[in-house]
């Protein structure tokens, strides 16, 4: 239905976000699925595939005809710029957490009007967090307001980020690594990019970089950038991607260091 709310677009992907967290719950309790390696070395379980086809089903069931970014079942249209509605889902972001039994996972779903990122949701099953936001609404985690650090200095800056599984694809990033590591407190690696989103939006984190995939940035960046943190790209996105669905070179952070931690990062990348 494409009349609905922005608010009754996000409770609706709240709902089946818990839903499917409950989902997940009960796969890592069963322990019965199956792992396997896609292309660039990076895991599926069939937990990821079968938490996909639920939501899938939910979200038709709910706004039909509406077009949707997904990793497990519709990757194919990753940069669906055209769709005038566009739901952007991640089943399971931090599969490897998952099928390792750490607790950094989560449900990932946002949604996009004309380009423009307004709607996101992010569960965390085993952490028992749900952070949400919608355009001009704030950002909540379990219902209650969000909002990120007040850091002003990289001193004193907890820096979040990650790596491709390519590990070919690691070794230009050393130098931000590096650069991170002499000028800011620390860095963190907790192997779910959305949930990292989510920590800068409540000032867990102070900063996060990296560059993602579409569907493990979007709902992230709309709650972090409801919740009052800074959300860029280091570099322009391509004039054909809207910026919001752009998943290179991103940079989400409190908003008094973000021009400071541009800087580092950009500077690291000349030497």
């Amino acid at each position: 239905m494409s009349d609905y709310t922005l608010a009754a677009r996000l409770e609706r992907a709240i709902s089946i976000a818990e839903e499917a967290g409950q989902m997940i719950i009960k796969a890592r309790e069963q322990q019965d699925f199956a792992k396997r390696l896609k292309k660039d070395n990076e895991l599926v379980t069939d937990v990821d595939v079968a938490v996909d086809e639920l939501i899938r089903q939910r979200l038709e069931e709910h706004f039909p005809g509406e077009a949707r970014l997904s990793e497990e079942l519709a990757p194919e249209s990753a940069l669906q710029v055209e769709a005038p509605r566009l739901w952007v889902v991640d089943p399971i972001d931090g599969t490897v957490n998952f099928a390792q039994g750490l607790r950094h996972v989560a449900v990932s779903i946002g949604w996009m009007e004309a380009g423009v990122a307004k709607v996101g949701v992010v569960h965390a099953p085993f952490l028992g967090e749900t952070f949400s936001a919608a355009e001009g609404a704030g950002a909540f985690c379990n219902g209650q307001p969000i909002k990120p650090s007040n850091a002003g200095s990289l001193a004193h800056t907890l820096v979040g980020t990650g790596f491709p599984y390519r590990k070919e694809g690691r070794k230009h990033l050393l130098k931000r690594l590096e650069a991170v590591l002499i000028e800011c407190q620390d860095i963190r690696r907790n192997g779910a990019a959305a949930l990292d989103l989510c920590d800068v939006a409540c000032g867990r984190l102070d900063a996060y970089y990296e560059s993602v995939s579409p569907w493990d940035f979007v709902a992230g960046w709309v709650i972090a950038r409801e919740a009052g943190a800074r959300v860029g790209h280091l570099y322009e996105a391509p004039q054909s991607v809207p910026e919001d669905l752009y998943p290179e070179h991103l940079l989400v952070t409190a908003p008094g260091i973000y021009d400071a931690m541009a800087y580092l990062l950009l500077d690291a990348d000349q030497r």
